[in-house]
């Protein structure tokens, strides 16, 4: 490559690579492969960012010539170069196209000029022409000859013009504005038809290159008669308009020359002399009018402007030239073209503002209005199109996106240019949008109530909470936690239970509607987002009460030691007021709801009790006959389902004095419950034997291993072992040691059916005394008073026996 850019001298360098951009010069014709220059270098690329940006060459609809070595960094010819194809007679000539870079988006405009060679021969529309010139044509005669077409440009172009032999005609060149050369040929002597009839000319068009190229076109003169005035055009340069698309016939202009000679010597014939723009195939010159009518489709983005060159020439071989300039006017005949150079399929709602979604590309081969485009998107979207540089345009979020509300956007992008009527293109752009876990559980309520009758199944099922979370999958995913609290002290966790899965609260112990009411504690919903969100709602329970307790009666009080008697004189009327009795259910609605009935009674026709309010009243007159000793057995029940009840003996005593009652209830008190205390004194008994049990095999386990610690002291001293005895202590059998006294109470009554409970004198009624001489034996000694000479009782009977 550096061979061949050598010889083409200096075809390759870097331009600028300022603001983004990178040009180059090249040659055309250049190889496939060959080196263009290096574009990661002159950007200041890495060929990293080259490969991970995923860089490729944008041309839009235009051919792809250059290509993009990703692991070189160099741009390379893809495809042989013909500048003239590519641009004609237009200079300079280049190759514009764009590299993009994604992740982030970029793109850098890169230019690449295409310089001219040598590669082109100077050619003439016809290998022969033929002139017929008056021989009275005066010196100076001009005659204008059609000049050779060079495709190269430049130095390479057509440069110079030969005319041979130079006998009768000199050759003029003319420069006209366009840069083309106007050739005239001009007649330096009179001709002579009768010495030379016909002239033979070799006229040579040369370019300038290396090395130098040339092409020939013959000239044949036939010698006329005299015609000494050619044509002259009214004009020399003709301007004129036609709007594109213009169908074929169209007239165009018209053109006007003028011959002073008479007769044939004066008729002019108009023809296009025109060898490039395939003006020839676009236009039709009138050979007697001089109408030039359009004959081809004119588009104005292939072509802006046309230049005819018309021929007016006589019968004598005169000719006079002028030119024609055709302005084409452009058309709205063009939509906009779309083209998506980048774009994102997904986005994140947490997307900032400003982040770019799409990079696209508008192209309208149009003109002025007509090729202005315009972009815009849907309204009420969060997205905002951008233009960031001459027809290239950005999609930006335009503000906060949130899946929640809207989990897919369809962008209808339209672009229209100003023409009239404008024309208008739309794509429609589909964008995701992922979730981010940006929106906490939320519960139904933020405080529920449950309700939960009492004495319930350990694990019961209360009532469920429910958490919804808006976002998606993962983030949507609720967990429901029991939030550390206490209820009295305890914590919450023993008393219910939350499913994390379903929020269902179970409960963990059987409540007791008498010990607690209600309670209350909290729910955390949290979701499975990374991190974390979560809210709490506020649960209470209530506990309803149930019928699982009896009535307790308060008045009148039942003791098994005393008698409780309530006294009526005999002169009572119907209605006297006995007593009344109190009870109270713990219970709590109509399950406290107390009711008394009379169930037994000594005489029930004497007395009533009150189902409402307990009161014992009097249902007739007392009389001398009623007894005076009265029980009654009052029935309190509650009002739950099943019922619950409890009993209450009432003693009532019929007398006008107390010592006639006296005497009546002296023995009462000994129809006491027997049972309730025996079992009272058997308990006592249990406890105090296993006492002194204990007691002793503390007391003989650490004289054991008092005696063992000695005799180990003893032995390793090697002194004789000699017993000590602490005070009050006796060997007994050499197994151990036992107090010399016991000091016991026993409690006892005097008469279990008339009086409390009494105890003994302490250490002096009954000593137990150890005798060192005995071998395990204990002998009792009783005072002169035993205090358990009374067997009324089981409970003395069973002391007895175990004293014996």
């Amino acid at each position: 490559n550096l061979t061949q850019r050598d010889a083409v001298g200096q075809c390759v360098a870097v331009l600028d690579s300022v603001h983004g951009q990178a040009s180059y010069s090249i040659p055309e014709e250049m190889t496939k492969g060959s080196l263009v220059g290096n574009i990661a270098q002159d950007l200041g690329l890495d060929i990293k960012r080259l490969k991970s940006g995923k860089a490729r060459i944008y041309t839009g609809d235009s051919a792809e010539y250059i290509e993009l070595n990703k692991e070189r960094g160099v741009l390379l010819i893809k495809d042989r170069i013909d500048r003239e194809s590519l641009c004609g007679q237009t200079t300079p000539c280049a190759l514009h196209f764009q590299i993009i870079l994604e992740n982030p988006m970029e793109f850098y405009t890169i230019t690449v000029e295409i310089t001219d060679v040598n590669d082109n021969i100077p050619s003439f529309e016809k290998s022969d022409v033929q002139f017929k010139i008056s021989e009275s044509a005066v010196s100076g005669a001009k005659f204008i000859l059609d000049g050779a077409m060079d495709q190269d440009v430049g130095i390479n172009g057509l440069q110079s013009y030969t005319l041979k032999p130079t006998d009768h005609f000199a050759l003029e060149l003319h420069n006209q504005a366009d840069g083309n050369k106007n050739v005239e040929m001009v007649l330096k002597k009179p001709l002579d038809r009768e010495r030379v009839e016909q002239i033979s000319l070799i006229l040579t068009a040369a370019d300038g290159g290396e090395p130098r190229l040339s092409g020939t076109m013959q000239i044949l003169i036939t010698v006329l008669d005299a015609n000494d005035n050619p044509p002259v055009f009214t004009q020399h340069t003709y301007k004129a308009t036609v709007t594109e698309h213009s169908p074929k016939g169209t007239l165009v202009t018209s053109v006007s020359a003028s011959d002073a000679d008479h007769g044939s010597n004066s008729k002019v014939t108009y023809s296009v002399r025109n060898t490039v723009d395939d003006v020839r195939e676009m236009f039709d010159v009138d050979e007697d009018s001089g109408e030039i009518r359009l004959i081809g489709n004119v588009d104005y983005e292939k072509t802006r402007r046309f230049q005819i060159s018309l021929r007016a020439s006589d019968d004598g071989g005169l000719t006079d030239s002028c030119k024609v300039i055709v302005e084409v006017v452009d058309t709205n005949d063009n939509t906009p073209n779309i083209n998506i150079m980048s774009k994102s399929n997904v986005i994140s709602e947490d997307a900032k503002a400003g982040t770019v979604v799409t990079m696209m590309n508008i192209q309208d081969p149009d003109s002025g209005d007509n090729g202005r485009v315009q972009c815009s998107i849907d309204e009420n979207i969060p997205f905002l199109m951008k233009s960031t540089s001459n027809n290239f345009f950005t999609v930006v979020t335009d503000s906060d996106l949130d899946r929640e509300r809207a989990s897919e956007y369809n962008i209808s992008v339209t672009c229209s240019d100003e023409g009239v009527p404008s024309l208008s293109s739309s794509v429609t752009l589909t964008l995701q949008i992922s979730d981010v876990n940006d929106n906490a559980p939320v519960f139904e309520r933020s405080s529920y109530e449950a309700y939960i009758i009492e004495n319930n199944t350990p694990g019961l099922s209360i009532f469920t909470v429910k958490a919804r979370d808006a976002d998606w999958n993962q983030n949507a995913r609720v967990s429901y936690i029991l939030e550390d609290s206490s209820v009295n002290g305890v914590p919450v966790s023993s008393y219910v239970s939350v499913s994390a899965d379903s929020g269902v609260v179970h409960s963990v112990r059987s409540f007791d509607y008498e010990q607690m009411k209600d309670f209350q504690f909290r729910v955390k919903a949290q979701d499975g987002g990374s991190p974390p969100l979560s809210s709490n709602a506020t649960v209470k329970i209530i506990i309803h009460d149930q019928n699982d307790n009896t009535p307790q009666v308060l008045y009148p009080v039942q003791t098994s030691s005393s008698l409780v008697a309530e006294m009526v004189p005999r002169s009572a009327d119907v209605g006297y007021l006995v007593t009344k009795v109190v009870a109270v259910d713990v219970d709590s609605g109509q399950n406290a709801w107390l009711s008394y009935k009379l169930q037994k009674a000594t005489d029930r026709a004497l007395f009533e009790v009150g189902l409402q309010n307990g009161e014992i009243r009097t249902i007739r007159q007392v009389n001398d006959k009623d007894v005076v000793k009265q029980r009654l057995t009052v029935v309190v029940e509650d009002n739950g389902q099943p019922s619950r009840s409890a009993t209450v003996n009432v003693n009532v005593a019929v007398a006008d004095s107390f010592p006639e009652v006296l005497s009546e209830f002296t023995d009462f008190t000994h129809d006491k419950d027997y049972n309730d205390n025996l079992t009272f004194y058997l308990v006592l008994a249990l406890a105090v034997v296993s006492f002194l049990f204990i007691t002793c095999l503390v007391v003989i386990i650490s004289v054991k291993i008092y005696r063992w610690r000695q005799s180990r002291v003893l032995y390793h001293s090697n002194l004789p072992v000699i017993p000590y005895y602490p005070p009050r202590y006796a060997d007994t059998l050499g197994t151990g040691t036992l107090q010399h006294v016991y000091n016991y109470e026993v409690c006892r009554t005097t008469d279990s059916r008339k009086s409390d409970c009494k105890f003994v004198r302490p250490c002096s009624q009954n000593v137990l005394i150890m005798d060192p001489s005995s071998t395990g034996t204990m002998q009792r000694m009783q005072s002169e008073n035993n205090i358990l000479d009374e067997t009324d009782s089981p409970l003395e009977s069973r002391m007895q026996k175990t004293q014996s």
